[in-house]
């Protein structure tokens, strides 16, 4: 059995590891140490220490997050979505965005890289891509402009 002490210490090494290899949210770090078996009214006081030493920073983990999610092509959505999933409900995702060239160009290099520049689709086809890019976190509005921008035509 080991003492409040020892378990405070254990909870920080293993807080400190997880932090070690990549930014976390609070929301993450309580979901893994509750797996390695540590109480939620344990961990929280730690992880709440951490967060005053900036050990644990929401606003660091959101930008670090935000900035891999844009980068495999994902849109504010989809981002949006999975940071509330992991307990980030405040965060700005255009910022971000506008950095690396806004949201529409980020629409057009996503649907470049998937598929091509063909612009005569039939209707299923194009239903096909905006689902594929509705799934990937673009809103009916993007994709509609995107469309338009780049004449996309109808056969049959």
């Amino acid at each position: 059995m080991s003492t409040a002490t020892e378990r405070r210490q254990q909870i920080e090494a293993t807080c400190l590891r997880l932090l070690a290899r990549r930014e976390h949210s609070r929301k993450e770090l309580l979901d893994k140490l509750a797996l390695r078996g540590f109480e939620r009214h344990e961990v929280e006081p730690v992880i709440a220490d951490m967060a005053a030493q900036n050990w644990q920073s929401e606003a660091r983990y959101a930008e670090s997050y935000i900035r891999q999610r844009i980068a495999g092509g994902y849109g504010p959505a989809r981002i949006k979505y999975e940071l509330q999933q992991r307990g980030i409900n405040e965060t700005d995702l255009d910022e971000q965005a506008d950095e690396q060239g806004g949201w529409q160009n980020l629409l057009m290099d996503v649907y470049y890289n998937k598929y091509g520049e063909e612009t005569a689709l039939t209707q299923n086809e194009w239903l096909k891509r905006s689902r594929f890019l509705q799934q990937r976190g673009f809103s009916g509005e993007m994709i509609k402009r995107l469309f338009a921008e780049l004449k996309i035509k109808f056969v049959r």
